[in-house]
């Protein structure tokens, strides 16, 4: 189970998760842990924390954050997708998203790294990912590119271990 943040503006409009830019990249990164985006669509449930486009963000760049009335407010059909799809993995994508199910550390304290997470469906494995979106400059400081393939490295050998993509697929991140 992948959650993201919540719907931007494109997926707003056509009702497909992670369909502009920040889809892109998004799908980009998990064809190098050896899932092309086709699979991804079928094999991974993909959520949000919230449930509608919060509108552009006051600076210009991306999206407003979604306030923490409005994710309260959408915790429910979260919790509830959790509580159905029972997800052995999951691949927060974005702080908001990686904020719902792990402590408020800095980034580059918690990508890269394997997590088990407790949540309304029970217990995971949680590989968080940074956001996308080219409005987080996060990816391009300091040694994070290495974060980020250590991150999908993890996460090419869980979708392995769960036959969600050949076993002798190998990575490429």
């Amino acid at each position: 189970m992948l959650v993201g943040q919540a719907p931007g503006k494109v997926e707003a409009a056509g009702g497909k998760p992670f369909a502009g830019r920040a889809g892109r990249t998004l799908f980009r990164w998990l064809a190098c842990a050896g899932v092309d985006e086709e699979t991804a669509r079928s094999r991974i449930y993909i959520a949000a924390v919230t449930r509608c486009f919060p509108g552009a963000s006051p600076s210009g760049r991306g999206d407003r954050v979604p306030s923490r009335t409005e994710q309260d407010a959408c915790a429910t059909w979260l919790d509830a997708e959790l509580e159905i799809i029972r997800p052995r993995l999951l691949i927060p994508v974005g702080r908001l998203a990686i904020e719902r199910f792990l402590p408020r550390l800095p980034l580059d304290q918690l990508i890269g790294q394997v997590h088990d997470v407790e949540h309304a469906g029970g217990r995971s494995r949680a590989i968080p990912l940074p956001h996308p979106s080219g409005a987080s400059s996060w990816i391009h400081q300091d040694d994070h590119q290495k974060l980020l393939e250590r991150a999908l490295s993890a996460i090419a050998a869980d979708l392995r271990a769960l036959s969600v993509v050949d076993r002798r697929a190998r990575s490429v991140a």
